[in-house]
């Protein structure tokens, strides 16, 4: 049984793309920082579906990166390594750029960004070693066209997208894929401050007609760490209903 970590499994498309991977069979390992509840409720879930002890909760804040290091510590111990890791972590900042702070700027880096390189280097080893292994990061739509009023967010999820095509170099000759999933408006709690008025505008401007479900992110992030993807590496794929064309 193959091993998937999750980072940000509490938030709406992390705890899809976990509860996709746990009816699929795979050993969940879902990270989350503050919202413990949400992993519960995902355990709830899917008890009732079957997979009862597939969820291995673990928390660990990337601002604090002593408790990443004790997860991982944890981690291998326990399951010797990982065969899949998601890159989902990550926050959004809604500000002007004039009025966003130094302090605002690196945090939004080291949760979107930092959390993703220093997570995978934890990992490396054993997938290097068994010459193996599907890195899937979670970018977004504005990471590729950029987006007023968030510009640190933008900033910061083209910067995955980058690290994602170097990596795939990298890392392709010991077998290892990795791809970025670029989200566009998905029905998550990060978007429900947005009011109705605002939602139909999206999905006037998405060619689809309407707003993703986390459920559409986590079908492709699941493809992109299958077998039937052995010979995707260091793509950039959109999951926006056509919005960013």
């Amino acid at each position: 049984m193959k091993t998937v970590l999750i980072t940000g499994a509490s938030g709406g498309i992390g705890n899809a793309i976990a509860e996709k991977f746990a009816l699929c069979g795979f050993k969940v390992i879902a990270q989350y920082n503050t919202n413990k509840k949400s992993i519960d409720d995902l355990i709830s879930r899917l008890s009732l579906q079957g997979a009862k002890d597939a969820v291995f909760p673990m928390h660990a804040d990337f601002r604090d990166l002593t408790t990443v290091d004790q997860m991982m510590k944890m981690v291998n111990s326990t399951f010797g390594g990982v065969d899949v890791l998601v890159n989902n972590a990550g926050v959004s900042l809604y500000k002007l750029i004039t009025e966003t702070t130094e302090k605002e700027w690196d945090d939004i880096f080291v949760l979107n960004m930092k959390s993703a390189y220093y997570i995978t280097n934890k990992v490396l080893d054993y997938m290097i070693d068994k010459k193996c292994g599907k890195i899937v990061n979670i970018s977004s739509m504005w990471g590729i066209a950029g987006a007023s009023m968030e510009v640190a967010y933008s900033a910061s999820k083209s910067a995955l997208i980058g690290y994602t095509k170097a990596l795939a170099k990298e890392l392709a000759p010991s077998g290892i894929n990795v791809n970025c999933v670029c989200p566009g408006v998905i029905d998550t709690p990060m978007n429900a401050s947005f009011s109705v008025d605002d939602i139909n505008a999206l999905k006037e401007q998405t060619p689809l007609g309407r707003i993703g479900m986390p459920k559409d992110v986590a079908e492709l992030v699941y493809f992109l760490c299958g077998e039937n993807s052995s010979f995707i590496t260091g793509q950039v794929i959109s999951c926006d209903g056509g919005f960013i064309l």
